[in-house]
């Protein structure tokens, strides 16, 4: 996997998690990534604590070490060395910034037309929002994922990482590999927008569909599903287990495996929406006489799985088994999850 992208330099002036953690990924593939860091560093060497050892050797916030292994890093001033990084960015393929719109053109002036330049920014790089400034949960909250995540009866909950952060790396990455194909073929650079915006209302998939087609908004379920029963956290003997049933031969099996007397008006996914709340009762009446190694057990083939916690995740056989945190500059971090055979 390591050698697939030999020979792509990018230079990588992100800062956070968005930016870097999509110059990480393209560095696990191969390509050299110099990332310039002002003087004061990365702000998120000092999102902490907890703090820990870092890839040079200083103490270093551990949400560093999360998207930035596998870089060159130089301590530049932007505004200082102008004439140093514009070096840098001569001999690279591809720009990575998170600066605000119209920032890096004010500060470094043209770049040349021969590199991809992939700017990530809050809202994008046109429309009324433009200049505005955004953290993931802003975004979480005006995109409006925070509305349908938490309790029903409590308040609108953020996803427990930045979600938005990690969605638009992704994008981010995967239209840089898309640039370098249309540059191999055509020798063409291209200038990649990518907002936060963008990839939080993309990422509602389902949920703003749902809305489209209803002309409802959808609301907090907890961990349950709008459109799939018993889809769902159930409390267990000693802990939360979920179950989740994504088709009528699934439900048919969990009936059989519970002892649950499937009803004809059940058999079919329509009809267990309707009666939501008798059926999830009935459910977690059953599964609170279980622990959930039992539950395991039991449901063999059905989709389920005790909530665990990080540590526990982290621990697990499978993430052993393919070796999910590994050593790096004698850092432990989490593995690229990209595999190739």
């Amino acid at each position: 996997m390591s050698g697939i992208l030999d020979g792509v330099k990018i230079v990588d002036l992100s800062r956070i998690l968005a930016g870097p953690l999509c110059t990480q990924m393209l560095s696990d593939l191969g390509a050299e990534v110099v990332k310039i860091e002002a003087p004061w560093g990365d702000d998120t060497r000092k999102w902490g604590p907890p703090f820990t050892t870092g890839f040079d050797g200083n103490e270093v916030a551990a949400y560093f070490l999360a998207c930035n292994r596998g870089k060159q890093i130089l301590t530049m001033n932007l505004k200082e060395q102008v004439a140093e990084i514009h070096e840098l960015i001569k001999g690279a393929d591809v720009v990575v910034e998170n600066f605000k719109p119209g920032t890096l053109t004010r500060i470094l002036g043209k770049l040349p037309d021969d590199v991809i330049v992939c700017s990530i920014s809050a809202y994008g790089q046109d429309g009324p929002r433009r200049d505005e400034p955004g953290y993931d949960i802003a975004l979480q909250a005006r995109s409006g994922i925070m509305s349908i995540t938490g309790e029903q009866d409590g308040p609108p909950a953020k996803v427990g990482v930045a979600w938005i952060d990690v969605i638009t790396g992704l994008n981010a990455s995967n239209a840089i590999l898309a640039a370098l194909i249309h540059k191999m073929k055509t020798g063409k650079s291209q200038n990649i927008d990518i907002s936060l915006w963008d990839c939080a209302i993309a990422a509602l998939v389902n949920q703003a569909h749902n809305a489209i087609a209803s002309g409802k908004d959808p609301q907090r379920m907890g961990s349950a599903h709008p459109n799939l029963v018993p889809y769902r956290a159930f409390e267990a003997s000693d802990g939360w287990f979920v179950i989740g049933v994504g088709s009528d031969p699934q439900w048919s099996n969990l009936c059989e495996c519970l002892n649950i007397d499937n009803r004809p008006n059940w058999a079919e996914n329509a009809g267990r929406i309707a009666q939501r709340d008798e059926i999830e009762q009935i459910v977690g009446d059953i599964v609170a006489n279980h622990t959930r190694q039992e539950l395991e057990a039991l449901l063999h083939g059905i989709p389920c799985a005790p909530v665990n916690t990080i540590s526990e995740a982290l621990n697990d056989k499978q993430s052993k088994a393919r070796d999910l945190v590994i050593p790096h500059q004698g850092v432990d971090v989490l593995a690229s999850p990209l595999r190739f055979y």
